[in-house]
């Protein structure tokens, strides 16, 4: 095994996890809206199915998408569509309190997993990690590391986002406040468009 190629990784890794993103703002957004417990599905979703796509990809799942590029602009623009939803959906957010119910509610373990599959960012990450580390060990001991690693880090950023969202709740406790703090997230969720079409 490459020691210095498994330092470079996490380090790699653990910028691209913690630092904001879709994935991020969406469980910040969560976290204040709805709570931890609730976000609960939301950040195993997309622990599992990040993790589970670096797999799929890593084990040769990405040959058919370089072998068939138009499947990339597919998948870019469903992933543009469905961040202009989502967006809309966390502007339109208000608190929810423990007791009561909710109409849309936080997003289910299914939903997260299967957006890491439209997330720019996730095929960023994805790509980078699959390519430029290759070589951290053997196939397919590579790819096992780069799964686990991405299991652990994962698991990491996005309790402590969603953490940060819920510690906020006692805070921001004025129902303007949190729609004016849900606006910023739908906003900066928006501003994560802006690779997706410099890459176009």
């Amino acid at each position: 095994m490459s020691h210095s190629l498994l330092i470079a990784f996490v380090m790699f890794a653990t910028v691209m996890f913690f630092t904001p993103g879709p994935n991020n703002i969406m469980l910040l957004s969560s976290g204040l809206t709805y709570g931890f417990r609730p976000t609960l599905p939301h950040i195993a979703g997309i622990t599992f199915g990040f993790a589970f796509m670096v797999g799929a990809v890593g084990l040769g799942l990405g040959t058919i998408f370089i072998t068939y590029p138009v499947l990339q602009k597919i998948l870019k623009y469903a992933g543009v569509v469905y961040l202009l939803y989502l967006a809309a959906a966390i502007a339109m957010s208000e608190p929810v309190a423990p007791d009561q119910g909710n109409g849309r509610g936080p997003m289910t373990f299914w939903g997260a997993a299967m957006f890491q599959w439209v997330n720019a960012k996730g095929w960023v990450m994805v790509i980078g990690t699959i390519t430029a580390y290759a070589a951290i060990a053997n196939f397919p001991w590579n790819i096992a590391i780069q799964v686990g690693l991405s299991l652990i880090l994962g698991a990491l950023s996005c309790t402590a986002w969603a953490l940060f969202g819920s510690s906020l709740r006692p805070l921001l406790t004025s129902r303007k406040v949190v729609r004016a703090f849900n606006i910023t997230m739908a906003l900066l969720l928006l501003a994560s468009l802006y690779p997706v079409f410099m890459d176009a």
